[in-house]
């Protein structure tokens, strides 16, 4: 069958989750268009390449600038553009919520990049009080203070209003009230209220347990009344100016949505006839995105698109507002997901290949063989489109059979060895038969999970794709060349770790909105790179990355498109983690260890064991190893 660049893109998905972002050029390499259309692009594996000879080697995170400012453009032109439809008479004003990726250089970008727009932060504990604090110095730009406070906190946030900060400081918890009260008088500060309501709307998806009225944070409906009195009796029902609701990440739902927002609005007029004043509403995150190109028939994937979002939000309060005569409030999202993910993109090469398909046995089988090596050479010998399903269901039973037979010591190791070849080789002849057969596909499909080859990837599940791991959530992955060559494999990926859970073996499966349990992918050969890329890997894998098998941050490089449209400029290279640094995260001294070592190694050379030759050049591997990557790098050589 011919292949070229579009069948390649249509097998991979890449139009129906790449946002306009990604696609595949006639050469067969991903190509990047930060703005989502033809004006500008990069070449991923020219650009990988490029990296590489400037000592920069997989595995990479590339983030793109330009995508973050595309994301934010976008959701602030929706809401613009609802806005004006609907005849809303109040504005809207984004944050980036800082625990969706947290790494300076991104955040620094976020904020000048969304100064345009006005785009705030949104902090959810101490620390990210701290960097919002030092980053935020664009006029009128908001920061939402969310998360357990103390009286530090607190303060802290009360103070920068002296700096021109707009710090919005968000009760999630009834005892909050009190500690800002008390805070307010002591520093003489008039602050900025807001009350997050518990709603009894849930999102929908994986997150959809975060929300609802057993959720971790928010006021219930006599907290509520109860703080305005609280307020009102403190003289500072003025302050209360912000009413905050969320109901989880990635919502899949347009209704869930739209039923939060409905109850969320009862709320806001409900207040107002409390006699506050509140002039905003925060609809917090929860904006989604479209991880596997299913359109909402999957958990990784929405029905609903940045636009009817916005329009929906901007619908809904303006009625509801209007039903109770209360002014249309202005509106937040605390959108991060949305506006990050499409932005960084983890590439990392094919380190070997572990095939279990047998196309030619090395033996002869003979009378000398055991009866069930007979048997299996038998059906290897006979079987054809005829007889296949009645010999695959032999194999299955024979499978059984060799397995029991070698713990009971009734096969031999070698037997053993041969009938494993002999139904290998029996699978990969079935594959072929069943192939393009009518009416097997059911076993096709079957022996497909079985033969699928392990590619063995320079990369750690754990500390680069952990979602994947902990949440079995899809990433769309793909080889980022090659890809005018029809892929002839199917593998599922294994990572540097020794731990059986560092593998991906889920993948995007188009045809039925879910997953299938293999990548397809090209012929693996030594003598070149293989490149494969996990892409919408900008929310929350960094942050949420661990240091399993001690594997650190990887090499992460910031691009951005040149002013010609078809050039890159480096803007950033933040070296992955070494081996020093990641044993420091855990403890370990370096001084420590090479003290050890030099001491091992004079006892060894007390005892004969080792030469005063061998003990210099083991402490010059020990001292360059501490110095390098934890992941596999090229030989100097």
């Amino acid at each position: 069958m011919d292949w070229d660049h579009t069948k390649s893109e249509e097998l991979y998905g890449v139009k129906h989750w790449g946002s306009g972002y990604f696609r595949v050029s006639e050469k067969g390499h991903v190509v990047i268009s930060p703005n989502g259309d033809a004006s500008s692009k990069i070449d991923l594996f020219e650009l990988v390449e490029d990296l590489k000879e400037r000592g920069i080697g997989t595995p990479i995170l590339i983030r793109l600038a330009d995508i973050v400012k595309s994301r934010v453009d976008l959701l602030s032109d929706c809401f613009n553009r609802a806005i004006t439809e609907y005849e809303y008479e109040s504005s809207y004003q984004g944050v980036y919520p800082i625990k969706v990726n947290q790494q300076r250089h991104l955040v620094e970008e976020i904020v000048n990049l969304g100064q345009e727009r006005k785009l705030g932060l949104e902090c959810g504990s101490k620390p990210e009080l701290l960097v919002a604090l030092a980053l935020m110095e664009t006029p009128g730009a908001l920061i939402i203070c969310n998360g357990f406070k103390d009286q530090e906190y607190i303060e802290t946030a009360l103070l920068a209003q002296k700096l021109g900060r707009k710090t919005f400081i968000v009760v999630d918890r009834k005892p909050e009230l009190d500690l800002i009260i008390k805070a307010a008088k002591k520093l003489g500060i008039r602050p900025n209220i807001g009350f997050r309501v518990k709603l009894n709307s849930q999102g929908a998806g994986k997150w959809m347990e975060s929300s609802g009225v057993r959720s971790k944070f928010g006021l219930s409906p006599s907290e509520i009344v109860e703080g305005v009195q609280t307020l009102k009796d403190e003289a500072m029902l003025d302050c209360l100016v912000l009413i905050h609701f969320h109901i989880g990440s990635q919502i899949t739902s347009i209704q869930s949505i739209k039923s939060s927002v409905k109850e969320a609005a009862r709320y806001y007029t409900e207040i107002h006839s409390l006699g506050a004043r509140p002039g905003y509403i925060d609809v917090g995150g929860g904006l989604g995105i479209d991880y596997d190109g299913s359109v909402g028939k999957s958990d990784h994937s929405v029905n609903y698109s940045e636009q009817e979002y916005a329009n929906d939000v901007v619908s809904i309060l303006q009625t509801i507002c209007d039903e109770k005569n209360v002014p249309s409030p202005h509106i937040i999202t605390e959108a991060g997901r949305s506006i990050v993910a499409h932005s960084s993109i983890l590439v990392f090469d094919v380190l070997g290949c572990n095939s279990v398909s047998v196309s030619d046995l090395d033996f002869e089988v003979s009378e000398s063989d055991s009866r069930l090596v007979r048997e299996l050479y038998e059906i290897y010998t006979c079987v054809s489109e005829k007889n296949l399903n009645e010999f695959y269901n032999d194999l299955q039973d024979k499978k059984r059979d060799s397995n029991n037979m070698f713990s009971y010591g009734v096969l031999t190791l070698k037997q053993k060895a041969r009938a494993e070849k002999l139904i290998l080789a029996n699978h990969t002849k079935m594959v072929a038969i069943a192939r393009n057969a009518q009416d097997l596909e059911d076993i096709y499909w079957d022996l497909e999970k079985d033969m699928s080859d392990t590619y063995f990837c320079n990369f750690s599940v754990f500390q680069s794709l952990p979602d994947s791991w902990a949440l079995e959530q899809v990433f769309p992955i793909m080889p980022i060349h090659r890809l005018d060559e029809q892929p002839q494999r199917r593998a599922v990926l294994a990572d540097l770790t020794c731990d059986s859970d560092g593998k991906i073996n889920r993948f995007i499966d188009l045809e039925e909105g879910d997953h299938q349990p293999y990548l397809e992918v090209h012929d693996f050969s030594e003598e070149e790179p293989y490149y494969l890329a996990a892409f919408l890997t900008g929310a929350y894998q960094e942050t949420l990355g661990d240091l399993h098998n001690l594997f650190g941050d990887t090499n992460a490089v910031h691009v951005s498109i040149n002013g010609n449209g078809h050039s890159v400029s480096i803007d950033h290279v933040v070296e992955g983690d070494s081996i020093e640094e990641v044993l420091s995260y855990v403890e370990y001294s370096k001084p420590d260890l090479i003290e050890k070592i030099r001491r091992a190694s004079e006892e060894s050379i007390a005892r004969g064991s080792l030469t005063k030759l061998e003990a210099k050049l083991l402490m010059q591997h020990y001292q360059r190893a501490l110095a390098g990557s934890p992941y596999l790098e090229e030989s100097d050589e």
